[in-house]
Parts: C-alpha cells; structure tokens; sequence
C-alpha cells in the first residue's frame, strides 16, 4: 500500500554476563582459562562485562565461592545490569540454586556454557540427537530446582503433593526421552558401522585436535572439500569424510572431527562417540595443534587426554602445528622443530607445507596397502 511502512523487528539484546572463575581449580593457567571462557561466551552471544576471581581459600560447598567473594560478585552483577553468571568450573545443582538465589541473575557453569553452544551448532539429525542426549543428562540431576516455585515456608499437610509429583513425572519423562535417544543413536551407529566397514579397505586419516586449531581449514585445503568455516569455537561439530587423491590417482579418506577443548563435558565425549569414533578407526591421525597460541601446550594435553579416554589402543599420530603464517617470530617455529621432530610446520591459509604433509600421507597409505597386500598373500 502507497505510503506503507515496514518496521523491522529489532535483534534481540545480547546477554550481559560477568564470568567467575576459581585460583584454587586452575592456578596458573586461571588467565588463559578466563579468556577461553569469555570466547566460549562470545561463541554463544553474550556480551562479556567482567570478570571475577577467587584467588584464596578453597571452594565452598554452599555458594562455590566464599561470603566476600559472593557480596562482591553481587554488586559487580548489579553494578553492569548484568543478566548471567558464567563459572568456569561445574557447579553441583544446590550451588548454582543458592547462588542464583542470592545474586538474583541466573547462573550457568562452563559444562552449561558448552551444552548450548553445541546445541547452537548442531546442523545434522545425529549432531542434535547427540546434543539433546548429553543436554538431558546433565539436566536430570538438576530438575529439582525447576519447581522451587512450589516449595512451601511450613510443614506438615500439602506440603510434598504438587511439587513431588510433578518432578517425578518429569524425571520419568526425561529418563523416557534419553531411552529414546539412545535407540535412535544406536541406530546411527549401525549406518555409520556400514559405511565404516566399506572403507576399512582404504587407507583413513582423521584430523584431530583444540577447537579453532584450524582443523577445517586444513581438512578444505587437503581434499578440497567446502566444510563451513569460522575464527570461533566449536565451528565443526559434525564427522565429515572426503577423499584426498593423490597425483598418480590414488585415493584415501580423510576425516574432520569435532575440535576438543579443556573440561570438555563428559556427558558430550559420551554422546558424541560415534562421531569420535571416526578417529577411533582411522588408520592414522593427524593431531593439528595452533602454533601461533601461546598456550598450544596445554591445548595439546586436552586433546591427548579426550584421545586417551577415546582410545583402546593408540593410534599412529603426528603433529601438525598450523597457523605458521601468524607467527611472526621464525626462530620460535624452528624451535617448534627441535621439540618436536617429525611434526609438520604449516599453513592451511597459505598452504605452507602442504606438499609435505601431503607426501607424507601418501607414503602412510602406501606403506598399508604393501603391509594389507603381503598379509594376503601369506
């Protein structure tokens, strides 16, 4: 109609959080386990404010951290009109009640924090069975303070009907709801089982490693392939597989797994390991490590711990630190190739020292297709 306006709706306001984190739980690495977490709340749209610290004491059962820190934490949150608490540590279903209750702002810890970012990302009906599965579990524990609108000041006559019976209603219908996910899970499993057992006569390679490690970037350059891409966490949650074919025409599979990341959710290692079992089989992983990070050590360890937990045996590995073309200090890449020979210097970016990495495989596949043909034989 002549004359007619269109308002567009505005974007919701991002949430305002302030991020708490515990001296006795990280020590040392306190700083650069903050900074991680505010990306991950940046990952998830919030808007980071500030930052708290307990930097003595140990942890108090009731609130987490202690009375001062609790009354300091409180007026922070009111000071910057916050509207969340982030802890980086997990929190026990009574503490983040009781803090909720006394700062007056909703509290999330980091396993939360993660859970939602990987429910954000989940693209795929298996990436959001898996998601919705680790969701409920780390949920069912906590369902008591869902229905704390119920509680009532006194004793005796009606105080246990409404409340009691309606959490235990949900409890059963959560513990349904995971049955169901897991049988649906159960029968991804067998798909991706098939499909596995048609490859295991190909030579696989599995790109693990620290989420934004560039492990994406790498796995496009390797096999040109268009795996979506982005400076953020957890970008890639989904197992995706595609071929690497080599200039005489022979092929192997390679496979960009979901990036690991320290205090990854247990629940989320659990239901995500028919994606992870990608590197379980694979016959040889590339572990792709940031080298421009300041921290890459410590992110190596996370990895080596999620493998650990993963692995029934160890799989062949070789490093590869990408991301060269941000440092700027080469005699600290030389460095790298002192401390860790036979590891990989490259960009996924530039495509420094792909043609190695790339001869390398080769030489891998090979080298089983020589050990798979004399087996035969014999």
């Amino acid at each position: 109609m002549k004359g007619a306006t269109h308002e567009v709706a505005n974007p919701p306001r991002a949430e305002r959080a302030v991020l708490v984190g515990h001296a006795g739980r990280d020590g040392a690495d306190l700083p650069r386990s903050l900074e991680e977490l505010a990306r991950l709340a940046d990952t998830a749209g919030a808007r980071v404010l500030g930052s708290l610290v307990q930097r003595r004491g140990a942890v108090s059962p009731p609130h987490f951290i202690g009375k001062g820190k609790l009354t300091e934490l409180k007026e922070l949150a009111g000071g910057l009109e916050a509207d969340l608490a982030i802890f980086n540590d997990d929190l026990s279903p009574p503490q983040v009640r009781n803090l909720e209750k006394a700062l007056d702002v909703k509290v999330v810890d980091r396993s939360e924090l993660i859970l939602d970012i990987f429910a954000r990302r989940a693209r795929t009906r298996e990436s959001r069975l898996q998601v919705e599965l680790a969701q409920l579990q780390y949920m069912l524990p906590r369902l008591t303070g869902m229905w704390r609108h119920l509680e009532r000041q006194a004793g005796g006559i009606g105080t246990r009907g409404p409340g009691e019976t309606q959490l235990e209603t949900d409890r059963r219908i959560v513990r349904e709801r995971i049955a169901r996910l897991r049988k649906e899970l159960q029968g991804v499993e067998r798909e991706r089982e098939t499909q596995r057992r048609r490859r295991r006569r190909e030579f696989r390679g599995a790109l693990v490693g620290y989420t934004n490690a560039g492990k994406s970037t790498l796995f496009n350059a390797l096999t040109r392939a268009q795996v979506f891409v982005e400076d953020r966490l957890f970008a890639t949650l989904d197992a995706t597989t595609r071929q690497m074919v080599s200039p005489e025409r022979r092929r192997a599979l390679l496979t960009d797994t979901v990036g690991f990341i320290r205090k990854l959710p247990h629940h989320l290692v659990a239901s995500f390991h028919s994606t992870l079992v990608e590197a379980v089989e694979a016959d040889l992983l590339l572990h792709v490590v940031d080298a421009a990070d300041p921290d890459f050590h410590r992110q190596m360890r996370a990895v080596e711990g999620v493998l650990e937990e993963l692995l029934e045996t160890p799989r062949p590995t070789v490093l590869v630190f990408n991301k060269t073309d941000l440092v700027a200090d080469r005699d600290s890449l030389a460095g790298l190739a002192v401390e860790f020979p036979g590891a990989f210097l490259v960009s996924a970016r530039t495509g420094e020292g792909l043609a190695a990495l790339r001869a390398f495989v080769w030489e891998q596949a090979a080298e089983r297709t020589i050990a798979a043909t004399g087996a035969r034989a014999s």
